[in-house]
């Protein structure tokens, strides 16, 4: 994934520290808008909703 996509310095922390860094890369983001124009926190996504677990992935050589 590293090879291919370009990514900042959060979201390489986010994709090598797993979840804590992804939890602290989603909270920076909660106020940024979306494409569409509203953040996260104006989608009013409920409280109780949590992101899908991050899955490890091995690929045979």
């Amino acid at each position: 994934m590293l090879a291919n996509i370009p990514l900042t310095e959060d979201e390489r922390a986010a994709v090598d520290d797993r979840h804590a860094a992804l939890d602290a890369l989603l909270g920076r983001l909660a106020d940024v808008p979306t494409p569409a124009g509203p953040t996260p926190r104006q989608l009013a996504i409920p409280a109780a909703a949590k992101p899908l677990p991050i899955v490890g992935v091995i690929h045979p050589r």
